[in-house]
Formats: structure tokens, sequence, C-alpha cells
């Protein structure tokens, strides 16, 4: 009967014992004794509330939130498809940051693609690609007499275009001409045009027997430069004899002249005297 009381008091000792371990787990500080605690588990009461509960209880406002919050939500479910109607808003809004902004550059217009093969190839296609009215069948009279209207304006078009660009030429010659005599006077040619003294000559016809052609023999006679003798010398040349009037022997005087042939540079001016 004296262990009875004992026994009574080991359970009040005991719950201590046991809600010291709750408040250190919830502090999160760990026991000092583990293993004692292990080895004495008294049964709980059954009329005290887990600690969960005691937490819930002491705070009542807590739990009654959660149902506010829950209504609040159905509420904000459909906001997604207004974010969902938000982006063309802002998409439609790009347009008038750009224009404020820098304007993009457009893109680079297609290349034309390279046309190869022969003129008459390509002017082929170019017909081909014409797009307009066709014309009303027409005889062949009536393409050549388009044809040459169309030669006669372009005749015309170009006669004028050239009497334009003369006119101009001469106007522009005419200005210079008149400024360069405003300045320095012109020299004089180095080489000016004058004509030379033409040589004559005098001799007896040697050969007549090509057409319009003789030989000439001129004789010379000169006094020589030391000795003071005279010394006689003689050479040959052809001439041309346009009537074939000269003969073999007869004295003629000859001119000269510009070239005639590979060997005549002469030309009979005259027949002097006859042959016996």
């Amino acid at each position: 009967m004296a262990d009875k009381p004992d026994q009574e008091a080991a359970p009040e000792d005991t719950q201590p014992s046991a809600e010291a371990p709750a408040e250190g787990g919830a502090d999160g500080e760990a026991p000092a004794d583990p293993h004692a605690s292990a080895d004495v588990q008294p049964p709980a009461e059954p009329d005290a509330p887990p600690p969960a509960e005691a937490d819930a209880s002491e705070t009542p406002d807590a739990d009654t939130e959660p149902p506010e919050a829950e209504a609040e939500a159905p509420e904000a479910q459909p906001e997604p498809p207004e974010a969902q109607a938000e982006p063309p808003v802002a998409q439609a809004g790009t347009p008038e940051h750009g224009e404020t902004g820098e304007a993009e550059a457009p893109p680079p217009p297609p290349q034309a693609p390279v046309e190869e093969g022969s003129p008459k190839e390509r002017r082929r296609l170019v017909r081909s690609r014409h797009t307009g009215e066709p014309r009303s069948p027409r005889s062949p009279e009536q393409r050549q007499a388009e044809r040459l209207r169309e030669r006669r304006e372009k005749a015309a078009r170009r006669r004028t275009r050239r009497l334009q660009e003369r006119a101009k030429a001469t106007r522009v010659s005419e200005a210079a001409r008149a400024a360069a005599g405003r300045g320095e006077p012109e020299l004089a040619p180095v080489h000016g045009a004058a004509e030379g003294k033409r040589k004559i000559r005098q001799g007896i016809v040697v050969s007549d027997k090509a057409h319009k052609t003789i030989v000439v023999r001129i004789d010379v006679a000169r006094r020589h430069r030391r000795y003071e003798k005279i010394v006689r010398s003689s050479s040959t040349l052809h001439a041309h004899d346009e009537n074939n009037d000269a003969r073999q022997g007869d004295i003629v005087r000859v001119i000269e002249s510009r070239p005639l042939s590979r060997t005549k540079r002469w030309r009979l001016v005259e027949v002097l005297e006859r042959a016996q």
C-alpha cells in the first residue's frame, strides 16, 4: 500500500520531463540526455492537447484568415487572361517607342539577278517581259511605212542635234580665239610654209623608150679648186614627159618636182633643140 502513492506521483513527476523535451524541441534545442528521455516515456494524458493543437489554439486569428485568403484566391484566378492580353498592348506600344527612338534601317533591296547570254537572248527576254496592250495586226506594207516614218523622225532629230552641236563648237572656238587675241600675240611658226626655189637643169635625152619617161644626161664642166683645171663630169636623171614630145638626142630643160615614181623626181619643161 505504501508503494501506490509513489506510483501515482511518478506520472506527475514525468509530465514535466515530457513537456520539457517538447519545449526544447520547439525552441530547437536538443535534450541534455537523450538516453534518459528515451528510457523514460510515461503515457501522455488523454485530456492534454498536443503541442501543435496548443499552438493553434493560441493563435485563433491565424486560423480564421485562411478562409478569407481562399475566398480571394478564386477572384485572383481570372487574372491570367488579362496577363495574356497585356503582351499585345506592350507590342502595340513598341512602335511608339520605335518612333521616338531611332528608326530601324530598312532591309536592303533585293539585287536584280544577273542576266547571262547573248545580246539577242537578252533582247528577247526583255520583249517577253513587256506588259502592255497588244497592237492591232498590221500588214507588211504598214510596218514598212511605220519604219520609214520613224527613220525620218529620227533623222530630223539627229540633224537638229548636230546643228546645235556645231553651233556650240563654233561659239566656243570663237571665244577661244578672242581670248587668245586679247592675250599675248601669236608667234611666227618655227618652220614656216615657205616655197623654195626649184632646181632647173639642161641636158641631152639619152633614152625615150619608156612610156612618158625620158633619161637625160647632164654634162657638167667645172674648174678644179686647186689645180684650176677644167674637170668634166656627167650624171643621168629620169624626167617625166607627159606628151612624149622628147626624142633621143634632143636638148631639153627639166625642172625639179614632187616624186612621180620610185625614180622620177624631175619633169620636162620644154625641148630646146631637136636632134639632127
